[in-house]
């Protein structure tokens, strides 16, 4: 395979693995657009389980002061029957304390029944009010995670023929430059730049003179030293042949292609410099 037809396929291919990489990442963070709703859902129903807890221990307070109301009102109309019986003045007396104690009980309990079932019915409403939030809340839910699971699907179908594609496109390529190629695109999503004059499009860095020049030369495909992307050499009338590397003695064979692993990466993006002359970077080395 000729230089410029492996140059033009690795091209191609950038596009169909930076498409790829971001619907991957579009992939891992749409379930994260649920999680809030969600956790408005158990919050909600925490809340209910715990307004029900206390809805029927008031269940069990309005049944325990109906009982105690229903004995005190017994106990005054038995005083209140007894009150014929009675023959002595001493009785009825005793009598009357007994039916006035009934009757402040009767009174205190069932006052103490109307307040509690009162509260009871104010739970029972918000009890239903918050039923009706979390059926529609979990409706809600529900549907976005229908929605989110076709989403899913579609993406998952466009991953399979951008899979397809990379697998065309590679084929016949070296394997470790597809390799070190995706993994710049991961990190970049653009992994081939131009050398303007001896200096690296992606990264602004000088390269060394003879490396620079066997891009030129563009028998093989060569990977910047500084920020890991593909080279390709292309005429520019602004370039300044002035810069000179470190490196200018050091032939493009001797390019240690450790700094292409993932640890070394630079990721230098073009867009964030400044102009050409200013952003360009060089050591500290005389000609």
């Amino acid at each position: 395979m000729q230089m410029t037809e492996e140059l033009e396929r690795l091209k191609s291919l950038q596009d169909v693995l930076a498409e790829k990489y971001d619907i991957e990442a579009k992939v891992e963070e749409l379930p994260k657009t649920l999680d809030g709703s969600t956790e408005s859902l158990d919050r909600f129903k925490r809340e209910y389980i715990e307004k029900n807890r206390l809805y029927e221990e008031k269940k069990e307070i309005v049944a325990r002061l109906r009982v105690e109301l229903d004995e005190a009102q017994r106990k005054r109309e038995e005083g209140e029957k007894g009150m014929d019986a009675i023959s002595t003045h001493r009785e009825y007396e005793i009598l009357e304390k007994q039916i006035s104690e009934a009757q402040t009980l009767e009174d205190s309990k069932r006052k103490e029944l109307q307040r509690e079932e009162k509260s009871m019915a104010e739970l029972n409403d918000l009890l239903k009010s918050e039923e009706d939030l979390i059926a529609s809340t979990e409706k809600d839910v529900n549907e976005s995670r229908q929605n989110l699971d076709k989403e899913i699907a579609e993406c998952n179908e466009k991953l399979e023929a951008l899979k397809k594609k990379e697998d065309e496109i590679s084929e016949g390529i070296n394997t470790e430059i597809i390799i070190k190629f995706q993994r710049i695109i991961k990190r970049n999503r653009k992994g081939i730049v131009a050398v303007k004059g001896k200096v690296c499009d992606g990264c602004h860095m000088i390269l060394p003179a003879q490396f620079a020049n066997e891009v030129h030369r563009g028998k093989e495909i060569l990977f910047c030293p500084y920020c890991s992307r593909i080279l390709f050499y292309e005429e520019s009338a602004d370039a300044d042949e002035s810069y000179i590397s470190i490196q200018d003695d050091i032939s493009a064979d001797e390019t240690d292609e450790d700094l292409l692993e993932d640890d070394d990466i630079i990721d230098i993006d073009s867009d964030d410099s400044e102009d050409s002359d200013s952003s360009m970077k060089s050591l500290d080395y005389e000609n």
